[in-house]
């Protein structure tokens, strides 16, 4: 650890935290299907995974089994009925990955398609319930192109909505 910045070895700043029901099954899918590797692992006397954490790329996430009855913050999606938040990864081949995941088990959420502000991408929701937007930067565009380009894209859609409702 470099106490100078306060932050581990191999870490970044912020790291995200999943809670899932059946976070070995997870971890598993995740390995599969995003190249995890499997960084540690610390179960509770009862054999849920207590802490995990998987290196997915360059970053660290962490991950463990729900324990409802520790209250609210430890249910995953499913016992919520919903997730409030989600994961963006970068990846080479935006559609070989994509298409991994709809094989595993995961489930389409957007088709992949070149955007507008310069990524090729799609999102998927894993079988434990959390959003994962996977992309591929195709073009590195200023501040005002992704602007322009949105204008355009969302005046599109509000035609798209014009004539559905016409």
């Amino acid at each position: 650890m470099n106490i100078e910045k306060g932050v581990p070895e191999g870490f970044h700043s912020v790291t995200p935290s999943l809670i899932v029901r059946d976070a070995a099954q997870a971890i598993d899918f995740y390995k599969r299907v995003f190249g995890a590797e499997e960084k540690f692992r610390m179960n509770a006397p009862d054999g849920r995974v207590a802490h995990a954490e998987v290196k997915i790329g360059d970053s660290i996430v962490f991950l463990s089994d729900e324990f409802p009855e520790m209250g609210g913050n430890c249910q995953s999606p499913q016992a919520l009925g919903g997730t409030t938040g989600g994961l963006s990864l970068y990846v080479p081949d935006v559609d070989t990955v994509f298409e991994r995941a709809l094989k595993a088990g995961a489930a389409q959420v957007m088709p992949v398609a070149d955007m507008f502000w310069g990524d090729r991408y799609g999102s998927v929701t894993d079988p434990f319930g959390h959003r994962w937007a996977i992309a591929t930067r195709k073009e590195n565009l200023t501040a005002k192109q992704v602007e322009e380009r949105a204008r355009d894209f969302y005046a599109k859609m509000a035609q798209q909505m014009q004539k559905k409702t016409a």
